[in-house]
């Protein structure tokens, strides 16, 4: 067994050092991919008048059900919240909580301002790639509908006189998306979530194999359902391990009160402290934004995929919905993780010494409630949980647009070996892999988004036309009334 883990994670590290090599090709002290994730964000933000900004009011108003979203006729498989939930679901995970430490023990806290920075910023991206989502998800033959970057690409590039680029971008996408898919979505999930387990139970140390072989067969046993099935699951589990999970941040924040205006304080400095890490500013601000790419998925557009299926006739509104993700996963939930992380001083004790990012957690909420790592390590199995269910479909869909649908369970079974693979191989190598696969997303889904935000911006004035004239005609019916 230990020749075999060993020649899996030889060959899995030669193959992910080839892929730095290539992606983080250096501009200036900064790796290309993401001066174009952060050029793509900033050109989607400005395209679409901050709406990152604006569009936050109405955004929340949707979510919670306050406008009208029509949705009795409209095609579709899940509802905008569990389109949310889902899409929730494939980003809010170890990314927020193990992704977060990570960042801090390699970068120092500064890494934390360039995350949030990143998240507001993508919102926009976000926001055009989930309503682009919509507006060319196709109608399967079985009633079922189906979208994402694939399809945006293809008809979006089309409709636009670009024809060949729109063959070309989409099978790139998906090759990424299904390597993305068993990466981040997949290994990192399945080898952070079982050492935070060792944590609290040091017994279980050499029962890794056991782990990803159980692991694997309670995802089995939801994604046989497809998106109908994972979307009810993540709906249910979304929002008590979101809660459960801040309401135990809040504890420990309490509990360090005084010590929180020392943490912003540290974060700043060293987010612009050329001595907080190797490579000085340029290493915090990279890492920074690799970790907040890993954790909200912003200018990748697997969360089309999710929001695709909702039930709702309006692109726009949808894409408002789907905006709000990084404000959520990033902006509150990495944040309160940081805070945790740093209010406790627990970083000073491991600071580069490559401990598991979910086993710093564990550690920084012990240090104040000695019995929540226990409690941790179920919300940690239970994110894990569900956000491999939902990277599955992310990946399955990008294997149906390239080998067919009826090829579907051909990715399944690969995909579930992969969980297996992640529990035992070597951390350092699965965070690489996953990293470089999100990263080549990047490229041809932001390349189309960009192409495509005329669309988008046109469509998106109609929207503001449309509300500015319901709200009129609700006025004067209200003071004809009176």
């Amino acid at each position: 067994m230990n020749y075999f883990i060993d020649r899996i994670d030889q060959i899995f590290s030669s193959f992910v050092t080839l892929l730095e090599q290539i992606l983080l090709f250096d501009v200036g002290g900064l790796p290309l991919i993401i001066l174009w994730l952060l050029f793509g964000a900033i050109f989607l933000t400005l395209k679409m008048g901050f709406i990152n900004l604006r569009g936050l009011p109405h955004a929340i108003k949707i979510a919670l059900g306050q406008e009208n979203q029509d949705q009795d006729d409209s095609k579709g498989e899940v509802t905008p919240f569990q389109a949310l939930a889902t899409a929730l679901s494939g980003s809010i995970g170890l990314g927020n909580i193990a992704g977060v430490a990570i960042a801090i023990s390699i970068g120092g806290p500064g890494t934390v301002l360039w995350m949030t920075v990143y998240a507001l910023l993508a919102m926009s991206s976000k926001f055009v790639a989930c309503t682009l989502g919509v507006k060319y998800r196709r109608l399967l033959p079985d009633g079922t509908v189906t979208g994402g970057p694939m399809y945006y690409l293809r008809d979006g590039l089309d409709k636009i006189g670009r024809a060949k680029l729109g063959q070309i971008l989409p099978i790139i996408y998906s090759l990424a998306g299904i390597g993305a898919a068993m990466g981040g979505g997949n290994m990192f999930q399945a080898n952070q979530s079982f050492a935070a387990v060792v944590t609290v139970i040091p017994t279980l140390k050499n029962y890794d194999w056991a782990y990803g072989l159980i692991l694997a067969g309670f995802v089995g046993l939801v994604i046989i359902g497809g998106i109908s099935r994972i979307s009810i699951v993540t709906s249910r589990l979304i929002p008590v391990m979101v809660s459960l999970y801040i309401l135990g941040c809040l504890w420990v924040l309490a509990v360090n009160f005084t010590a929180i205006p020392g943490a912003f304080t540290v974060i700043v400095r060293e987010a612009f402290s050329p001595q907080a890490v190797e490579g000085g500013i340029v290493g915090v601000f990279v890492q920074g934004i690799r970790r907040s790419i890993f954790s909200n998925i912003s200018g990748l557009g697997l969360s089309a995929m999710a929001h695709a299926v909702s039930k709702t006739k309006e692109p726009i509104q949808e894409g408002m919905v789907a905006m709000l993700e990084p404000l959520i996963d990033t902006v509150l939930v990495c944040n309160l993780t940081a805070l945790v992380i740093i209010t406790t001083g627990t970083y000073r004790e491991v600071l580069g010494d490559g401990i598991s990012g979910s086993s710093l957690v564990a550690m920084a909420f012990g240090s104040v409630i000695d019995w929540f790592p226990l409690v941790l390590v179920v919300i940690i199995c239970l994110f894990t949980f569900s956000t491999i269910t939902t990277c599955c479909y992310y990946g399955e869909i990008c294997w149906a647009y390239i080998l067919g649908d009826p090829s579907r369970i051909v990715f399944k079974i690969i995909f579930l070996t992969f969980i297996f693979i992640g529990s035992i191989v070597n951390l350092g190598a699965v965070v690489n892999f996953s990293d470089m696969m999100y990263l080549i997303l990047a490229i041809p889904n932001l390349l189309g988004c960009i192409l495509l935000s005329g669309q988008v911006s046109h469509d998106l004035k109609k929207y503001w036309e449309q509300l500015r004239e319901q709200e009129s005609s609700r006025l004067n019916i209200a003071i004809s009334n009176d």
